[in-house]
C-alpha cells in the first residue's frame, strides 16, 4: 500500500471519528437545559415576597391601628386580617383558572364572565345570566378587596372564598358542572398538569390534580385582587389637595349624622361587614327576596344583605342584590325617599335603625356621588391571559 493510500485512510478515519464524536457530544448536550417556568414568580402589586416564597400584602393603613381588629373606623384605621401568604405561582395559576371556561360544564363560561376586570369584577348586569342562558336572581358583587371580606354572597351564607367558590361552580344554574367532571377536565390538560406541579412543588410531578388545590389557587388569586390608592386614599393618608370642594363636601355628607352613610359603609373597606334591612324594592312583579333569613333561619333577618363594599362603586351599575337601580344618583337619592317606603306592604320588616328620612337636598345628593367616584382604584388590575391551556378563548 503506497504511503499516500495510508495518509488518506488515516485522514477519512480520523474525519469519521471526529463526526461521531461530535453527534454523541451533541446527543448528550441536548438533553440538558434549562427549565422555563409557566407560572409567574413575582408576587402582584400590593405584596411582598418572603423568603418562603409567600406574598404578603403591603399598604399604607398597615400603620394605623384597627379598634378590635374589626377594620373600621375613621380615615386612619387599620384594615381587618386579609388572607394572603399564598406563592407568586398560586396566584397566578389561579388568574389562569379564574379566566378560564373550561371550569363550566360545558366550556362556556368562567367566573371572569360575571366578574369582569372591566366591569369592576361584577358584569353590568341587574341579575347575572347563568348556564343556557338561566337568569339569576341577584346582581354579581364586585371581588375587589375580597380577601379581606368576612362574608360572602349577599345573604352572607359562606365565609371562606374556597366554600363560597363551590357555589358557583356546582350550581346546575351557573356554572352548572360537578367535582367529578372538574377535575377530570382540568386532568385531561397537560399544561394544567404541569402548572399545578410547579404551584405545588411538595406534589409529585405526574400525580393528579386535586379539588383542595383548585379551591386555593383561585382563592389565591381573588386575594391578591387589592384597590386601595384612590383619590380617597390619598386624602385619608395626608393628601388634602387629592379631593376637590365637591368631593369634600360629598365626604361631608357620607359622613355626617344626618346621612348616616359612613354608619354602614365604614372606611377603610366602606363596609362594617354586617347584615342590614333597607327595603330597598324588587323589580316589577318579583317578590320579596327573603336574603339571608334563608341560609341563617332567622326571621329578623328577613330582606337583610350584607352591606357591600363601595370600593370601585363608580364601575359596578346597576346597584343594590336586584341591579334595581341604574345610577349613583338614583341610588342615594332611595335613602331620601322615607323609611321602609318601597317595603311591599304585606311586609313586616325590620328596617335598619340607621334607614330614616334625612331630607337630603339634591346639592347634597350630588356632592354624594362625586364622593362616591374617589373611592375609584384599578391600578393593579390583572392582566387577562392571553392564552389558556386549555386551549379556550378567555372568557370575559
Amino acid at each position: 500500500m503506497s504511503k499516500r493510500n495510508v495518509i488518506l485512510k488515516s485522514s477519512i478515519s480520523g474525519l469519521l471519528l471526529a463526526v461521531v464524536l461530535l453527534f454523541l457530544y451533541n446527543a448528550s448536550t441536548s438533553e440538558t437545559y434549562e427549565y422555563i417556568p409557566k407560572l409567574n414568580t413575582n408576587c402582584p402589586p400590593g405584596f411582598k415576597k418572603s423568603a418562603d416564597n409567600e406574598c404578603i400584602a403591603q399598604n399604607l393603613y398597615m400603620q394605623y391601628d384597627s379598634p378590635n381588629n374589626k377594620g373600621v373606623g375613621g380615615l386612619k384605621t387599620g384594615l381587618p386580617e386579609v388572607r394572603d401568604g399564598f406563592s407568586p405561582q398560586e396566584i397566578d395559576l389561579g388568574r389562569y383558572l379564574f379566566f378560564d371556561p373550561a371550569l363550566s360544564g360545558d366550556g362556556t363560561i368562567s367566573c371572569a364572565t360575571c366578574h369582569s376586570p372591566s366591569k369592576g369584577f361584577s358584569d353590568g348586569l341587574a341579575t347575572s345570566i347563568g348556564a343556557n342562558n338561566h337568569k339569576l336572581t341577584r346582581a354579581a358583587p364586585s371581588l375587589w378587596n375580597v380577601g379581606y371580606l368576612k362574608k360572602l354572597f349577599w345573604d352572607g351564607r359562606a365565609t371562606t372564598l374556597e366554600e363560597q367558590m363551590q357555589g358557583p361552580l356546582f350550581s346546575v344554574e351557573e356554572m352548572n358542572n360537578t367535582p367529578e367532571n372538574l377535575i377530570e377536565t382540568l386532568n385531561s390538560i397537560a399544561t394544567y398538569k404541569e402548572m399545578f406541579a410547579e404551584a405545588f412543588p411538595q406534589k409529585e410531578k405526574k400525580s393528579s390534580i386535586e379539588l383542595h388545590e383548585v379551591y386555593k389557587t383561585i382563592t389565591a388569586f381573588q386575594s391578591s385582587l387589592v384597590s386601595l390608592n384612590s383619590k380617597y386614599d390619598r386624602y385619608a393618608h395626608g393628601y388634602h389637595q387629592a379631593l376637590n370642594e365637591n368631593e369634600i363636601a360629598g365626604m361631608n355628607v357620607f359622613r355626617s349624622f344626618v346621612a348616616r352613610c359612613a354608619e354602614c359603609h365604614t372606611p377603610p373597606l366602606f363596609t362594617n361587614q354586617q347584615f342590614a334591612v333597607i327595603g330597598s324594592p324588587e323589580p316589577d312583579g318579583l317578590p320579596l327576596d327573603p336574603g339571608a333569613q334563608e341560609p341563617f333561619h332567622d326571621k329578623t333577618l328577613r330582606g337583610a344583605f350584607k352591606v357591600p363594599s363601595l370600593r370601585n362603586i363608580e364601575k359596578t351599575a346597576p346597584y343594590m342584590h336586584s341591579g334595581n337601580f341604574g345610577t349613583l344618583r338614583e341610588t342615594v337619592e332611595f335613602y331620601t325617599k322615607g323609611r321602609g317606603h318601597a317595603v311591599p306592604e304585606d311586609e313586616d320588616l325590620i328596617i335598619h335603625w340607621h334607614i330614616w328620612d334625612p331630607q337630603l337636598s339634591d346639592y347634597e345628593l350630588d356632592r354624594l356621588v362625586d364622593f362616591l367616584k374617589t373611592l375609584t382604584d384599578e391600578t393593579f388590575t390583572p392582566k387577562i391571559p392571553e392564552t389558556l391551556p386549555s386551549g379556550l378563548k378567555p372568557s370575559v
